[in-house]
């Protein structure tokens, strides 16, 4: 085991190993959102990073821990569960807290990162699952759900695991889904009036709030009847 790491390691000769690795990343990043991870190859990549051919098994021991990495690095990039997390516990009440959560999908999904090949990267691992693990992207996915789903739980004053709960979440997400997944051109060819720019994002924000509170109100008043 120890020859053959030595030999791979010798294999590879692109200076320094962050920057490599980080090209290897930002081109299979870039090619996965455009191709997909079963029409991708190892060589594609290395040959459009200008890397040695065996720079995706040393960095990532094979294509599938590359896709890995950059659904990981796709996902960082445009919103950390961390940073997510600790902006929410600064607010006080649940209104502000979903203010919060909500605001930062928008100003993401506003942005000029919205064109960018993380985006739809994770928009192609959402519509069509790969079988690639991808522990951590899930890990980071499920924070936030279970961020939002303690913020719903509080605002409606039912436990977590209520049906009404779920419900909301999903209602809630549904429009920055949408955002998601809809290319601009379309979405703009359809609603003409529809501002979706940086300067767009806090009046989005708002119209969701207002929506949101107001099904939830519904459905809780429902509930105590």
């Amino acid at each position: 085991m120890k020859k053959r790491y030595a030999s791979k390691k010798r294999q590879v000769h692109d200076g320094d190993s962050a920057n490599t690795r980080q090209r290897l990343l930002e081109v299979g990043g870039q090619i996965f959102a455009e191709k997909g991870f079963d029409r991708t190859t190892s060589k594609e990549i290395t040959e459009q990073a200008g890397t040695n051919s065996a720079a995706v098994n040393y960095y990532f021991e094979g294509i599938e821990g590359l896709y890995a990495a950059v659904l990981e690095e796709a996902s960082n990039m445009l919103i950390k569960s961390a940073d997510m997390e600790a902006a929410v516990a600064e607010q006080q009440d649940a209104k502000a807290k979903l203010k919060t959560f909500l605001s930062m999908f928008i100003n993401v999904l506003t942005s000029p990162a919205s064109s960018s090949w993380r985006l739809r990267v994770l928009i192609r691992e959402f519509a069509s699952p790969t079988f690639v693990d991808h522990t951590p992207h899930e890990k980071s996915r499920l924070e936030k759900m279970n961020l939002l789903k303690g913020i719903v739980s509080e605002l409606m004053d039912l436990p977590e695991d209520h049906p009404s709960v779920g419900r909301g979440c999903i209602s809630i997400m549904g429009p920055c889904f949408m955002l998601m997944i809809c290319d601009r051109v379309t979405l703009k060819h359809a609603f003409p009036q529809l501002g979706l720019k940086s300067d767009d994002a806090s009046p989005l924000v708002e119209h969701m709030m207002q929506f949101a509170l107001a099904g939830l109100a519904a459905v809780i008043d429902q509930e105590k009847q």
